[in-house]
């Protein structure tokens, strides 16, 4: 998950903390808004799922994928 966000985001990120916790808690948060939150919805993420709530709740597109020469 940290890697899908700094490879969307490079950009934007200043930096990224994780803080282990117990109980099964995993929460994204954003200049102080809540992106996601396991405890709250009761489920982890789907793949794609805080890309997308990242762009939906802050306006942040995400960095385009790097073109591959073939």
């Amino acid at each position: 998950m940290a890697a899908d966000l700094l490879n969307s985001y490079i950009a934007n990120i200043e930096s990224l903390k994780l803080i282990p916790s117990s109980g099964g808690r995993f929460e994204v948060m954003a200049e102080g808004v809540t992106i996601y939150s396991k405890k709250a919805i009761g489920r982890h993420a789907q793949p794609g799922e805080v890309i997308a709530l990242v762009n939906e709740k802050l306006g942040i597109e995400p960095a385009s994928p790097p073109e591959t020469d073939h």
